[in-house]
């Protein structure tokens, strides 16, 4: 075998390995998404994986095709909730507003309501930071 006759073998045993799991990643997107839509019943869910098993390739790109936008909103919509869940779960447990920050605006909005004084502000202010250190 010649020198050129190898590495047109490898590339082409590259490129199809590439091929290949990028269509593996491409089927798993899809059976997520399949899962993941609410709208379409059981019994079309059932119909795409049927086809999904017996004519996988075509049922692939006509799927992509046919419901690749709503693939896409699915996914963002399911992404902003996992950050709102994270963003809650970091509120919840760093305290929020009740630290010592969060009373030292709640008296400062108090001072600047007139409600307290300067020197009731002062002992608060005073008061929250000692809890810190």
């Amino acid at each position: 075998m010649s020198f050129w006759t190898t590495i047109w073998d490898a590339i082409w045993w590259f490129l199809t390995f590439f091929v290949f799991i990028a269509y593996l990643f491409a089927l798993f997107s899809i059976i997520t998404d399949l899962f993941r839509d609410r709208k379409l019943n059981g019994g079309f869910k059932a119909l795409w994986l049927i086809f999904l098993v017996f004519v996988p390739f075509i049922t692939a790109l006509v799927y992509l095709i046919a419901r690749g936008r709503g693939m896409g909103e699915r996914s963002a919509r399911q992404a902003q909730e996992a950050r709102d869940a994270a963003d809650e779960y970091i509120r919840s447990v760093s305290g929020g507003d009740s630290g010592p920050a969060g009373e030292i605006a709640r008296a400062k909005s108090l001072l600047d309501s007139g409600a307290i004084s300067t020197e009731e502000f002062e002992r608060l202010k005073a008061a929250a930071l000692k809890q810190v250190g």
